[in-house]
């Protein structure tokens, strides 16, 4: 399969599930009146994209963490 249409399919689910949040929350707000609910579901929006964001970002949480060897070189320096 093509790269780009690769990383496509794995940004599809984070892309649908925002989208419909968004419909649900225009839907809920606008049309059954329910602005307080219509409110809390838009605000799923940027919370799935940031998730989708997180999770497509490909560095898992071993890697950020600074190693043994990073905090000698950051006593050395303060020395």
């Amino acid at each position: 399969m093509h790269p780009v249409l690769d990383r496509f399919r794995y940004k599809l689910p984070f892309m649908i599930a925002g989208f419909s949040s968004m419909v649900l929350a225009i839907y809920l707000y606008f049309v059954q009146d329910e602005q307080m609910a219509g409110i809390f579901v838009g605000l799923w929006v940027p919370s799935i994209h940031s998730l989708g964001t997180l999770v497509l970002s490909g560095n898992p949480p071993e890697a950020t963490a600074p190693s043994s060897d990073d905090r000698n070189v950051r006593s050395e320096a303060r020395s």
